[in-house]
């Protein structure tokens, strides 16, 4: 199956789309981006030339995905989220040479409303919540909320809350999937591997 467009779309000349990817109503997708397999780009959505956005990604309704900023497998983008590219932008100075570039890892989830400031690293499996400011790097798996967005404990790869607290050592198995995971520090990993 190959990818599905809508008449209301643009797809410029260039773009790679991946098998069964989906472009919904009023979407955008520049030149020079490159879109893996079974996808989903919602109404609204805007994405850059200077984009890699890898397989089974899911961007909601109205979000701008801006050049430089990379979104690995199973990355979730909620509606309204917002990514930067410049740090210090000025109307009247040019800085598209000035790029800083931002990274989502594979299964990261970014909630409705949030933002994610250029020049950041979002870990593999992390949970941004809705409305939450991320300036700086998210480890994998944590959970973060506010504004600037902190740290409040952790998440499983399935998106569930473990009983952990946001520092220290534990354990906990996700109530969902049964899958344990050994809290060290600042640092979670699995102890079985991620669903």
């Amino acid at each position: 199956m190959s990818a599905i467009v809508h008449p209301s779309a643009i797809v410029d000349a260039g773009a790679e789309l991946g098998e069964g990817t989906r472009v919904w109503h009023f979407a955008h997708v520049s030149a020079g981006a490159r879109i893996g397999a079974r996808c989903s780009l919602g109404q609204g959505v805007y994405v850059g030339n200077d984009v890699r956005i890898g397989a089974n990604v899911k961007i909601q309704n109205n979000v701008s995905v801006y050049d430089a900023v990379t979104l690995e497998d199973d990355v979730f983008c909620g509606p309204s989220m917002v990514f930067t590219n410049v740090h210090n932008p000025r109307s009247a100075v040019p800085r598209k040479d000035e790029y800083r570039r931002t990274l989502v890892q594979r299964g990261a989830t970014l909630g409705a409303n949030c933002t994610i400031v250029c020049g950041t690293t979002v870990g593999a499996y992390a949970f941004v919540g809705a409305g939450a400011v991320v300036a700086r790097d998210v480890p994998a798996y944590a959970l973060v909320v506010g504004v600037p967005a902190r740290r409040i404990g952790w998440m499983s790869a399935h998106g569930e809350r473990l009983d952990l607290p946001p520092t220290g050592r534990g354990e906990a198995a996700c109530p969902a999937t049964g899958a344990r995971y050994r809290l060290e520090g600042d640092t979670l990993s699995p102890c079985s591997s991620p669903t």
